[in-house]
This record gives C-alpha cells, structure tokens and sequence, in this order.
C-alpha cells in the first residue's frame, strides 16, 4: 500500500490567499521528504474554506522544490476551461514535471460554481461536458492527423501545417499522456463509471467506509462497458487521518483543533444540504444533529496512535474490499505546524511499514 495526499486546499478563510498558498507548498515540500507518493490539489471559485481556483500554479511551483512526489490537480474542473487550452497548459505542465504529472478531472460539484460560470449541473450538464472535453483533450494529443471535432459544447480543430512553419505540436511527455485520476462521491458516481470504463484512476472521497465500498460497484460496472479488468490496486482512498504519540493526544489535535474546526464551520453543514450526512453514520438512526466532529472522529476518521491507526486502515481495507492507496485529507495547521508535520513523520515512518501487507490481488473482468 502507498500513501498520498489529497488536499482541496482547505484555509480558514481568514487566512491570507498568500499564505495559504505557501502552507500547501511547505506540507508539499514535507511530503516530498517523507516518501509519500503523490498529491493531488483541487479547484474550487466560490468556496472560502476552498479558496484556490487555480491547482496548475501550486503544481507548477511543487515540482520544482521536490524531487520525487508526483503532484497533479484534483482535479480540473473541465466544464470551466476550453479542452484545447487545457490540453496545452497540461502537456506544457508536464514537460515541466519531468514526468512527474498526474492528471485529475472533475465536473464541479458546488452550486455556487455553477451559477459562476452559468453551468446547468442540476440538469446533469456538467457533467456531459466533462466527459466531452476529455474527449477533446485525448483526441489533441493522439491523432497524428487533422481533424474538425463538432461537439455540444465546444468546436475543436486540430489544424494541418500553415505557412511552412505553423502547426500543432504540443504533447504530453508522458506516453500516451499522464496518468488521470477522476474523484467520485454518490453512490453508483458517473465519474467513477467512467474511471471504470476508460482505465482512470478512481478516488474515492471521504465518507463513511461502509458507503464508500459500494463505489468500486460503479467502477466495475463501468470497466464492464469496455471488457476492462478494474484493478483495486489502482484505487485511491481519500480519509481524515492525524497521527499522534497517543489516541488522546491525536482526538485532541484533530476533532479538537483546527481539523475539527474546518468540519464543524465548513465541510458538515455543506453535506448537510447536499443530503449527505446519512453517509457518514455508523447507524441510520443517528441524529443528524449529532454528526458532530467528535462523531466523525470516532466512527469515520482514521486518527490514534501508530498502533491505532495501523489497526483502524486494516479494518477500512477489510471492509472495501481492498484498494492500493491512502490519500491523506488535507487540512490548514499553519498556526501549528509541527502537530501537522509530526503526524506526517509517524504516518510515513511508524504506519507505512506495517501496512505493505495490504496488497490487492488483481481482479478479474467485471463480465466474468
């Protein structure tokens, strides 16, 4: 098993764009030393908690102060930008990378963000574009011939040579392009099928791991499409993780600090009027009042000594069904950084190691 990164970025939103911004390139930077393997950022324009609209300057800017992690943003929010720019402005990032570039994508799901861009994502219209303007992107950077792509949304062409001298001519480093991760959250998720049914990374977000366990449903019913072998090895587990010396000192540091904080203002109320809130109990009849931090700390998170959170991921594991890497949720401990960092350190150094056990066995086609 690996372990990664999945931060949306999350600040407080008292905290200066600046130096939100710098806080995720110092825990970029830790991840980096301590061996994590990748970390992906996401997109967000009208969240406050979720300030940065703009995931490319904050790779750009990881990959060139570390050496190993593979960085990428988690992911673009595709109904918003022009799938021939994009396709550009990745290719370029990933010549930049050495290699080192993920690729996620995403629909957008914030009302707000719709109303932005004057997006129908009630109607299921983010989403169509989303998978069209991936299409677009993967048509740019594999046909080697001209072409005229009249879609819904976007009208493409991929010109021939004009002038002598002018001509397409930006592609990836990576062959044939950068590994793409898509995230899903509802049950039988749209993207997740289409993780399933293009060979993509899934990642699953962080609710409660009995729910989550039925994603890997629609990504097999979606590699079932195309006659895929979905690989559990390559599925993503997004969760709340905070490592301490003790189990009493990490509930403290986590629901009782600013991972608490971030929960209680921002992230619970926000799937309390998205329905979601059924999806973090451990039992239906739970109130939806008493979905509290310090309940999700005790039935959701995986937060404890070593030891604890060591048992706590076997028992994640056991219950999905198996799944190939932890990505850590990212939170804003810039007013207590050595807490953030430590946890890290013990993740990496004390948990890691005695989880490389957890190894899914590849799976068989989804038909069979």
């Amino acid at each position: 098993m690996q372990f990664g990164y999945f931060t949306m970025p999350s600040h407080p939103p008292e905290r200066p764009l600046k130096d939100g911004h710098e806080w995720d390139l110092q825990v970029i930077r830790w991840l980096d030393e301590l061996g994590f393997a990748e970390c992906w950022i996401g997109e967000h324009h009208t969240a406050p908690w979720e300030p940065h609209p703009s995931p490319d300057l904050l790779v750009a800017q990881g990959l060139m102060q570390t050496k190993n992690i593979r960085l990428g943003p988690g992911g673009f929010l595709l109904p918003y930008h022009h799938p021939a720019e994009l396709a550009n402005r990745v290719a370029m990032l990933d010549h930049i990378s050495g290699g080192r570039l993920n690729f996620g994508v995403a629909a957008s799901g914030l009302p707000s963000d719709w109303a932005m861009f004057n997006v129908d994502g009630m109607s299921g219209v983010n989403r169509d574009m989303t998978r069209e303007a991936l299409e677009i992107i993967l048509k740019l950077w594999s046909s080697p011939e001209p072409f005229d792509y009249k879609g819904k949304f976007w009208n493409v062409s991929k010109p021939g040579e004009m002038f002598g001298v002018l001509r397409p001519h930006i592609k990836p480093l990576q062959a044939p392009h950068p590994p793409i991760g898509v995230a899903g959250l509802s049950k039988g998720s749209d993207t997740l099928k289409l993780a399933g049914e293009k060979g993509f990374l899934p990642m699953s977000l962080n609710l409660n791991p009995a729910y989550v366990g039925s994603h890997w449903e629609a990504v097999e019913i979606g590699a079932a499409k195309t006659g895929r072998k979905p690989d559990r090895g390559e599925w993503r587990m997004v969760r709340e993780v905070f490592v301490a010396d003790t189990d009493e000192e990490a509930f403290k540091l986590s629901a009782g600090s600013y991972m608490g904080r971030m929960m209680r203002e921002y992230f619970l109320p926000l799937l309390g009027q998205f329905g979601f809130l059924d999806y973090l109990k451990h039992d239906p009849g739970v109130a939806d009042s008493d979905v509290t931090p310090d309940y999700c700390a005790r039935h959701n998170w995986i937060i404890g000594s070593p030891k604890t959170v060591i048992e706590k991921i076997e028992k994640i594991y056991d219950e999905v069904g198996g799944f190939g890497q932890l990505l850590v949720f990212g939170f804003d401990y810039a007013d207590n950084p050595k807490a953030w960092r430590h946890s890290l350190e013990l993740l990496s150094k004390e948990v890691m190691p005695k989880v490389q056990h957890l190894k899914p066995a590849k799976a068989k086609l989804a038909a069979e």
